[in-house]
């Protein structure tokens, strides 16, 4: 989310206000100008960003005509090592290719606090903060920062993950429901390729208290409803849900021990599969036999997959979400409504039914015969790490180098 404070709007006359409908002034000073001026602004789109972050330099001039600093907290180190290794390195060079100055630059991570992120989103906005980039942990936390934030003048902008549909909020992130077919549509390519016969699946959720992982049930159930309906697959199992490895492991160790005929899994993320496959490679499942879908490109995802026990990941570029998620911040930060060719959707927040202005990024479905083409090419995994010990020759067979 970003919170993005215009505290610095002023009225220029009485008269000037007098003019306005009454609704008008007595809005929000944090109401982001539609009116800018006739200097030159940039029209960025969505399709804008590359892997060479040119157009951020593009806004180096509404940088100079904003105030604050822009603060992003990110959530975690566990749920997705990208956190890390990614999303903090890309913010921090999206912030300063568009013209932010070190003072001007803030980038958190709660390490899966709900106190933490709140009490760092405090202590941004106290410090001056104009634009809070913010991937709420829950939707708990995430209302609790929008109230305060609004309270202050500050704005929001949900960054990856729709925490709570309110006013003065945007979202930057992939097409989730999207994300949600690819993992659908990479299960049945799985299933047919793989050749299983009679299949037997265990549908994983997400947590429960994560909107994107009910978009991305949005979209994996849409595609198996017709297979499962038609008998030609079995519903076996749909544990509660959960981000957290270790708990995913064994909410399937239980089904699996209960229904040993399970012979696939539709698994909303990488890492709550590894420790399943590792598990499944335990009890002598074989490669290319039991499909398991993934998402976020991780290392060890992407060995899974070219070894043949996973068939395939969702890719989500993050230079490309970065980048989108600081270029809104600079519009709102210098008190410019963004332009419609970035905020180019809407997100629903299914606990609040709210429609949220969106940038919504498109991802890729990627197997083995695209890795070298993708997240190799944006070296997102270095080929010396993904073909290390035994995995070289799988490599090899994929033309992965």
């Amino acid at each position: 989310m970003v919170f993005l404070s215009k505290r610095r709007l002023a009225l220029t006359s009485v008269a000037a206000c007098a003019a306005l409908a009454l609704a008008a002034c007595g809005s929000n000073s944090s109401s982001p100008s539609t009116k800018p001026s006739s200097s030159a602004v940039p029209k960025l789109s969505y399709k804008s960003f590359n892997l060479t972050f040119d157009a951020m330099t593009q806004l180096k001039a509404i940088a100079a005509r904003g105030k604050g600093s822009v603060a992003a907290i990110l959530p975690d180190t566990v749920s997705s090592t990208r956190y890390v290794e990614f999303d903090a390195p890309y913010l921090k060079k999206s912030m300063e290719d568009a013209g932010l100055k070190p003072s001007q630059i803030i980038i958190q991570n709660a390490l899966g606090s709900d106190a933490t992120e709140f009490s760092d989103a405090q202590a941004d906005i106290t410090k001056g903060a104009d634009v809070l980039i913010m991937d709420g942990l829950d939707s708990g936390v995430g209302a609790r920062i929008e109230s305060y934030a609004k309270t202050h003048g500050v704005d929001v902008i949900d960054y990856d993950r729709l925490t709570l549909g309110g006013s003065r909020q945007y979202y930057v992130s992939f097409n989730n429901t999207y994300v949600g077919t690819l993992l659908g549509d990479g299960l049945v390519n799985c299933i047919a390729a793989w050749h299983v016969a009679k299949p037997e699946v265990m549908v994983m959720h997400g947590a429960l208290t994560d909107n994107n992982a009910t978009l991305f049930a949005d979209g994996y159930d849409a595609v198996l409803a017709p297979y499962f309906s038609s008998k030609k697959w079995t519903d076996v199992a749909n544990p509660a849900g959960t981000w957290t490895p270790d708990v995913a492991l064994s909410e399937f160790e239980a089904s699996y021990t209960a229904h040993p005929n399970i012979n696939a899994v539709l698994m909303p993320n990488d890492e709550n599969g590894a420790p399943i496959i590792h598990y499944l490679q335990t009890k002598g499942i074989k490669p290319d036999t039991f499909p398991v879908t993934g998402q976020d490109a991780t290392l060890t995802g992407l060995q899974n997959i070219i070894s043949g026990y996973q068939c395939g990941t969702v890719y989500k570029p993050i230079y490309l979400e970065a980048q989108a998620a600081v270029a809104l911040a600079m519009y709102l930060r210098a008190g410019i409504t963004p332009p419609s060719s970035l905020v180019n959707g809407q997100a629903k927040d299914v606990t609040s039914g709210a429609e949220v202005p969106s940038i919504l990024l498109t991802p890729e479905w990627v197997t083995p015969n695209t890795i070298q083409s993708t997240v190799i090419k944006d070296g997102f995994v270095p080929a010396s790490q993904l073909c290390s010990g035994s995995y070289a020759a799988d490599c090899t067979k994929y033309g992965i180098s």
